[in-house]
């Protein structure tokens, strides 16, 4: 029974690396680190998101407050006017 290798981070950034380079093929670079060529792809692929995240306008992005999320705010205001409503309908 063969086992699945696994493989740290410094070794997938070293292929991906490699990789990106566009110096060797895939196949070049999967036969001399010996893993599929289809694993130095997804590396690379993942590399090239990775990068263009990091290189994304941080201003735009939209900002948490408190932990609270608008969905949230509003599902408990929701909540608590159903609340208020049921304790007026009592009195």
């Amino acid at each position: 029974m063969v086992l699945r290798k696994k493989h740290t981070p410094k070794f997938k950034s070293k292929v991906a690396i490699e990789a990106l380079k566009e110096q060797k093929t895939a196949a070049q670079i999967s036969s001399e680190q010996g893993v599929h060529p289809a694993m130095v792809s997804q590396w690379k692929k993942a590399a090239v998101e990775i990068l263009e995240q990091g290189f994304a306008d941080k201003r735009k992005a939209p900002k948490e407050k408190d932990g609270f999320e608008k969905e949230q705010l509003l599902a408990q205001i929701g909540q608590l006017k159903v609340e208020l409503d049921w304790l007026k309908k009592r009195v």
